[in-house]
């Protein structure tokens, strides 16, 4: 025996010494080795060494991040496959396979007339735009227009949900005949559109069917609807306006009838056809009066200083007619002012405060009653001619080609909004575990 036999002898005798203290922790906790039977020796085991993955010996396992490294490219084409590109399919197979084609009418018109500019418009230089072209009308028209209101009416002429629940539609966009009218509004808002544009305050209606003889007559009931409704609302407004004027016209004939019987009852109390004019009268007495007092103050002046007796004639003659120009003044002043006669009857400065007042009223009540029938007759005048009107300068067409739904864009959309849900909880699960180790 050679020197090499020797030491492969005592290999082996040091090897079948490790082997029997650790098989069983080797069984346990290796996951992938072949046991040795009882029966073989040492030879066996020494073949055996050949065929033992030893990289998957317990200490000698590579890591969980190796692993998952070494599979990372075939789970991320999984997850992708799973979560983005299966739903995507699944969109695209229901848009190019089962959604049925839908046709859309248009259609453009303007409320236009003697319309009410919107208040508290600002949009900088387009302001003074907006207050000639825009008006509540038309914000009231794009409404009404998706309103449950309008639905009613089209379900009445036209039968709109046997329209959208035709054969010819797919399942997801056919609308059940057997759901209440708040469901079919919903469905409606869905398949149209009516915007309005805030500058020139024109109203663009878009209507979807599933057949191009749906979509036109769809369309055109719903712009004749809107043109009653339109309407409906001049008339409205010019019958409020006519009674309103007629109401003040009519207020304004009683406050002036009133007027002139205050005049009257005035005038048969105190027997005074004018006070105003009896005033004057009795001022420019006064006043002549005054003059004649003052003449003859002078010539009894002039008579006393030539020395003539009191006694005399000339002297008391005038002094006498002195006495009764006092007298007359006197009489015509309690007239006037308000210390009044001695009998208790109202004086004529009252009269002419309680005068004043009825003439002023009266004068109002002309002015109020004039302008009020002129405006009468403004309202009815206007009430002739239509104020407001819906101009439609785009009247609806049969569709010849469909325009929605719009499959490629959708699918693509999809696939997008798929890709980010997918990679953001992707992200905040890779967070989770990262903050869990």
């Amino acid at each position: 025996m050679s020197l090499d036999d020797v030491k492969e002898d005592r290999r082996e005798g040091e090897l079948v010494a490790f082997v029997p203290p650790t098989m069983t922790d080797l069984r346990r906790e290796a996951e992938t080795i072949r046991p040795v039977p009882p029966k073989r020796g040492a030879l066996a085991l020494l073949r055996s060494a050949t065929q033992v993955d030893w990289r998957r010996l317990p200490g000698l396992r590579p890591s969980q991040r190796e692993e998952k490294q070494l599979s990372y490219g075939g789970l991320l084409m999984r997850n992708v496959g799973l979560f983005v590109l299966l739903p995507t399919a699944v969109v695209a197979i229901y848009m190019y396979v089962f959604a049925s084609d839908q046709y859309t009418a248009q259609a453009q018109f303007a409320v236009r007339g003697n319309v009410e500019p919107m208040e508290h418009a600002s949009l900088g230089q387009f302001t003074s735009l907006i207050q000639k072209h825009n008006s509540q009308d038309g914000y009231i028209v794009r409404d009404y227009i998706q309103s449950q209101a309008m639905v009613e009416e089209l379900e009445k002429s036209i039968h709109i949900s046997r329209m959208y629940s035709r054969p010819e539609a797919d399942f997801w966009a056919r609308f059940d005949p057997s759901d209440p009218i708040e469901r079919l509004t919903k469905y409606w808002r869905k398949q149209t559109s009516a915007e309005i544009d805030a500058i020139s305050g024109v109203i663009r209606l878009n209507v979807r069917a599933f057949t191009p003889e749906d979509a036109l007559t769809i369309s055109r009931e719903v712009v004749a609807r809107a043109e009653v409704l339109i309407n409906e609302i001049s008339k409205r407004a010019q019958t409020d306006m006519v009674a309103q004027a007629k109401s003040d016209a009519t207020a304004a004939e009683e406050r002036l009838r009133k007027a002139h019987l205050a005049v009257q009852t005035f005038r048969n109390k105190w027997g005074l056809i004018d006070p105003i004019k009896s005033a004057e009268g009795m001022l420019t007495t006064l006043t002549l009066l005054r003059k004649e007092k003052i003449k003859l103050e002078g010539d009894l002046q002039v008579l006393r200083s030539s020395n003539l007796d009191e006694r005399s004639r000339s002297i008391q003659t005038l002094a006498a007619q002195v006495a009764a120009l006092d007298q007359q003044m006197k009489s015509l002043q309690d007239e006037l002012t308000s210390s009044g006669p001695a009998d208790g009857q109202q004086n004529l400065t009252e009269a002419l405060l309680a005068y004043e007042g009825l003439t002023v009223e009266r004068t109002i009540a002309e002015k109020l009653e004039e302008s009020a029938h002129v405006l009468y007759d403004r309202a009815r005048i206007s009430a002739a001619k239509q104020q407001i009107f819906l101009a439609t300068f785009e009247r609806p067409v049969l569709p010849t080609e469909s325009l929605y739904p719009e499959r490629a864009r959708t699918v693509f959309v999809m696939l997008f909004c798929f890709t980010v849900l997918w990679s953001s909880f992707t992200l905040v699960k890779a967070g989770i575990k990262d903050q869990r180790s």
